[in-house]
């Protein structure tokens, strides 16, 4: 077994449960999944587990694969009952029949991976529904980055902590990257975006025209603001003939890979919400401050990207929550609004900012605005190096440092 840092969640939670469940572990590639299986058989012990990756080269991309693999187990073992860790399973046609066969006639427990959302509860096949549980395993969070770091920020001074953060925006969080030297992290992540591409996206969905969807990730990762039309057109004038209809596949093939996340305007009418500008956010900042000219050295985007992620992981405890993004008529915008229901509880803007000289009056008019229209007594502003509360006319504007906020994960500023 290799050596594997517990990070802030454990399998083995989901190894006793009550009810029999197919429990799926999805997310980006080199995220930790793998990780996570083998941390979890190390956890039950490992002669009661049965661990394979079907991305094994060796093994044949075939159904009959699934079906040996248990005739193998049983004739070695007896009845014994295993913990199935199934790394990548997608990879193998109809996987999903023989999962829930399986499920239904066996003592067997099945644990999932995949670097695809159909492996999720949204998006299983329908032979799945109701029976599975989803995990989703993302990048490092600071807090974890911090303990990969060895790092006890209790222990540090404000400018080690300040450093850590800087290091934790510009490379991001997956495992790999977090422990191998400076010098190694692009080549790193290089390998895993070409990985990515080509097996989760140009092989899975067969396509064809790979310079079209290579452009199209480069015009999200320099772009605030995004309409389908817009990318269509941006890619007709580099003389890429690719239609709406294709621009949104792309886009979904992307999304369903955990690569992209789109960010929608807050806004009553859904059908405005769904003609409205999006937010283009990725699974790690490493990939704006590697891949994009126009923000690899914009904190303050990169900033953003960051606390999107971490808003994500605390609406997923609640499934009541969204967060959107808020511009009115004027142009003025807050970088996320959370709502719950249909009340919206907090808005947050982010900005590289150590100093209130710093901050920009539009972007508290901004704040100002949207706390009046939806009727609430504070705002949070998160920035780099700057902490107080003021007054505002609503109530009070709360300034954090963005390391303080990522530590303590976030909720502590939301209602």
């Amino acid at each position: 077994m290799p050596k594997i840092i517990p990070r802030e969640f454990s399998l083995r939670d989901y190894a006793d449960l009550k009810v029999k469940k197919i429990v799926s572990i999805v997310g980006f590639r080199r995220s930790g999944k793998t990780y996570s299986l083998l941390e979890l058989a190390k956890n039950l012990g490992q002669r009661n587990c049965v661990y394979i990756n079907f991305e094994d080269e060796r093994i044949p991309k075939e159904t009959a694969v699934l079906t040996n693999l248990l005739e193998v187990i049983t004739e070695l073992s007896g009845d014994k009952p295993y913990f199935l860790l199934l790394d990548e399973i997608q990879n193998i046609p109809n996987w999903s029949l023989w999962v829930r066969r399986v499920n239904e006639t066996t003592a067997n427990k099945i644990f999932l991976t995949g670097s695809s959302s159909k492996l999720s509860s949204s998006s299983l096949p329908t032979e799945l529904r109701g029976r599975s549980l989803t995990v989703l395993m993302t990048p490092l969070s600071f807090g974890e980055f911090l303990k990969f770091k060895e790092k006890d920020p209790s222990l540090l001074p404000k400018t080690q902590i300040l450093n850590l953060t800087r290091e934790y925006l510009l490379y991001g969080g997956f495992p790999e990257i977090v422990l191998v030297e400076e010098g190694r992290k692009p080549l790193i992540l290089d390998e895993y975006f070409q990985t990515f591409l080509t097996r989760d996206v140009i092989e899975r969905h067969n396509l064809k025209d790979e310079t079209a969807m290579k452009t199209l990730i480069q015009l999200l990762l320099n772009c605030s603001f995004f309409t389908i039309s817009k990318l269509a057109n941006s890619l007709k004038s580099l003389e890429l003939t690719v239609g709406k209809a294709t621009v949104a596949r792309y886009l979904s093939f992307l999304e369903e890979s955990f690569f992209l996340s789109c960010l929608y305007l807050h806004t009553p009418s859904i059908k405005n919400r769904l003609k409205a500008e999006k937010k283009p956010y990725f699974v790690d900042s490493y990939f704006l401050s590697r891949y994009s000219t126009a923000f690899s050295q914009n904190l303050g985007r990169i900033m953003e990207n960051v606390v999107y992620n971490q808003l994500l992981k605390i609406v997923s405890k609640d499934p009541f929550s969204r967060v959107y993004y808020w511009k009115d008529y004027q142009n003025h915008e807050v970088d996320f609004v959370v709502r719950r229901e249909e009340k919206v509880e907090n808005i947050i803007q982010v900005s590289f900012v150590s100093s209130r000289e710093e901050v920009k009056p539009r972007e508290m008019r901004s704040l100002v605005g949207a706390a009046k229209i939806f009727k609430l007594k504070k705002a949070l502003f998160i920035t780099w190096d700057l902490e107080e509360e003021v007054k505002a006319p609503f109530g009070k504007i709360i300034f954090v440092p963005l390391y303080k906020w990522l530590i303590k994960g976030g909720e502590k500023w939301l209602i």
